[in-house]
């Protein structure tokens, strides 16, 4: 089903010496970078260069609520606006802002637009400040991290931002792991999340390793220290590590051009092919960008050649180091490359596979962590799991996670809590593993944590790494997604502290941000919001698929599947079936993988159908009935795919 998507107040920039620039009422904020701004009496504009995403934002003496001050705020500023309203949703309250709401505005998809408006109470003078989004979905995604630093960085008159800095932690003592233990296993029962997957490390050693739940619904296996999740994108911090060591073996240089190292690397611009080197490879900030509709429909079975393959088409829709664009092809390509010459001669996909587990697994004695599917799936392993149309969770098939093995080095890990703190425990030890063996040198270890593009307000992205200060602390993370698993690894680099996290099903994606909460207010005395975050997550979890269902159509009607081609194509996604099955369900049949879809009738009378199996649900096709034979469209942010009956 589409996601709603909403503009986070998340972190912003690592940028030092921006200057904090204030509204007409004294409400202090840091500009976007290359965004265009304008104030008209109360009114701040902020125009992205494309020109086609302005944040308007309004400020207001008093309204009687949320809602009012939404109504007034587009009144000054669009008097004749009467988009149809999605969802209004809370946000916690948060960095002054006493009370939160989002609200989310219908579009059609052939608009590829996003329209949203967020109010905000403050807590020193009670007045309200409204942002109104206006934006073209390409635009958004290229600019989402500079736009989410304003957001973020926004905060009341006077306010005084929360710092850990020069605070000694408090340890983590049996009693406050079992605090954790039992947020996390509440947030589970209340998001009906089966299994999670658990490490705690204070003082640089594991305090606490293991599971809470099942590995599978219907099931009675439990998850336990050494059950098997798929880490997904855990594995880009991996990869940078295997680049760590071609540096430290003389076989790669960071600055050393890409194409140099490896001839088959190349872009669809032969000039942006040269000016890609090895760091850029997994920095995120070659404006390549998120292109995941081509893995994610390609073959699973596929060597790790057609990686370079997929990359020789792409082009990239930003400037270097302009914006954080996040590319998996290319970490799928770094990770290759840095096995090829570590593992000259062989495959570079068994290359990779060897090298990780002879450089970086052994030495850490992550003895179960693995890229070999079948064997992940004969033993104690986690299954995946999702939302069924009704909101119950239930198993969800593996098809799709199959498709990021051509492209592993970017996402395809296997590994246990048990295994998943060793690599956390290396990157406390600046490279060395718990037994004092330097695993990467220090100087390389410490390469991947240098900045490499803005991410959000004091927060960036290394090589592999998220470096987040907004606390006055340095914490360190990735995290991982893929269907029906996600993950997190957390740790603060100085003072030994660190959490882990694999989940088995899609709703535990919401139990990341709050468990990383909750860890530093434990340690730091931090205000209590861990508890009210996870509480306002899952209740807008619970009204976003609510109106997901209530405007969606199943079965689809009679009239709905006339005008549908029994088989479809399109040249980058392959190939698409349309199925009639038992109970009038309607089956798309893609060429690696297929869902039941359900149909929406979109406002500007166009219709779409979406995937809604567990797992695989929110792909959208448009029907274009316009087109000359019958087409569906499916879209990412910045790119559009066609399938054409045949």
């Amino acid at each position: 089903m589409r996601r709603l998507l909403i503009v986070t107040a998340l972190a912003a920039c690592f940028a030092v010496g921006v200057q904090a620039e204030a509204t007409s009422v004294g409400h202090t904020y840091t500009p976007p970078e290359a965004f265009a701004i304008s104030q008209t009496g109360s009114l701040l504009r902020l125009t992205a260069p494309e020109g086609d995403a302005t944040v308007t934002v309004v400020e207001l003496a008093q309204a009687k609520d949320a809602a009012d001050a939404v109504a007034q705020a587009w009144q000054q500023v669009q008097p004749d606006f009467k988009r149809t309203l999605l969802l209004a949703t809370p946000r916690p309250k948060r960095n002054g802002w006493v009370e939160q709401s989002v609200f989310d505005y219908e579009t059609s998809p052939n608009e590829k637009l996003v329209i949203q408006a967020l109010a905000r109470r403050s807590s020193t003078d009670g007045g309200w400040v409204v942002l109104l989004l206006q934006a073209s979905q390409a635009t958004l995604e290229k600019r989402g991290s500079p736009i989410g630093k304003f957001y973020s960085s926004l905060r009341p008159k006077g306010y005084e931002r929360e710092s850990f800095a020069g605070r000694s932690p408090k340890p983590l003592t049996p009693e406050r792991v079992e605090q954790l233990r039992a947020f996390v296993a509440d947030g589970m029962k209340k998001l009906d999340v089966p299994g999670v997957g658990l490490s705690f490390i204070d003082g640089n050693k594991v305090v606490w390793a293991g599971g809470l739940g099942v590995r599978a619904l219907g099931k009675p296996e439990l998850v336990d220290a050494d059950t098997l999740f798929m880490a997904a994108s855990n594995t880009k911090a991996m990869t940078t590590g295997l680049l760590a060591k071609a540096v430290d073996a003389g076989k790669l240089r960071w600055d050393q051009p890409a194409a140099q190292a490896y001839p088959g690397f190349k872009l669809a611009e032969p000039e942006v092919t040269q000016s890609v080197l090895i760091k850029h490879l997994v920095c995120a900030c070659t404006g390549m960008p998120r292109q995941d509709l081509d893995w994610i429909f390609a073959n699973g079975a596929a060597p790790a050649k057609s990686t370079f393959d997929q990359l020789s088409g792409m082009k990239p829709t930003s400037k270097f180091g302009e914006v954080f664009q996040y590319s998996n092809l290319m970490v799928g390509a770094g990770g290759y490359i840095a096995a090829a010459t570590l593992k000259p001669g062989l495959e570079v996909g068994k290359a990779y596979d060897q090298a990780m587990s002879e450089q970086l697994f052994k030495p850490l004695n992550m003895t179960r962590t693995t890229f070999d599917y079948k064997q992940a799936l004969s033993g104690n392993h986690a299954e995946p799991h999702g939302d069924a149309f009704d909101g119950s969770t239930r198993r969800a098939s593996m098809d799709v996670n199959y498709t990021i093995v051509p492209a592993r080095p970017a996402g395809a890990v296997w590994t246990s809590p048990r295994d998943f703190s060793q690599w956390v425990l290396m990157e406390l030890g600046k490279g060395r593993a718990p037994d004092g063996k330097v695993v990467i040198s220090e100087p390389n270890w410490a390469e991947r944590y240098k900045p490499q593009v803005m991410v959000g307000e004091d927060t960036y992205y290394g090589m592999g790494l998220f470096i987040d200060k907004q606390y006055g602390i340095t914490v360190a993370s990735h995290g991982g997604d893929m269907l029906g698993f996600h993950s997190n690894m957390i740790w603060l680099p100085e003072y030994g502290l660190g959490v882990t996290i694999l989940t088995n099903s899609d709703a535990g994606v919401l139990l990341r941000g709050p468990l990383q909460r909750k860890l530093l207010e434990l340690v730091f005395d931090g205000k209590p919001e861990a508890d009210e975050r996870l509480q306002v997550a899952i209740a807008n979890r619970k009204a976003e698929n609510d109106k997901q269902r209530e405007l969606l159509t199943l079965p689809v009607p009679a009239e709905a599947i006339k005008p549908l081609a029994a088989r479809y194509h399109s040249p980058e996604l392959g190939s698409l079936q349309v199925q009639k099955a038992k109970g009038g369900k309607l089956i798309f049949k893609f060429a690696h993988w297929d869902s039941e879809v359900a149909l929406r009738k979109n406002e500007d009378g166009t219709h779409s159908y979406f995937s809604i199996d567990p797992g695989e649900a929110g792909f959208e096709l448009v029907r274009d009935d316009k087109a000359a034979k019958p087409t569906l469209v499916m879209r990412d942010a910045q790119h559009e795919y066609r399938f054409v009956a045949r």
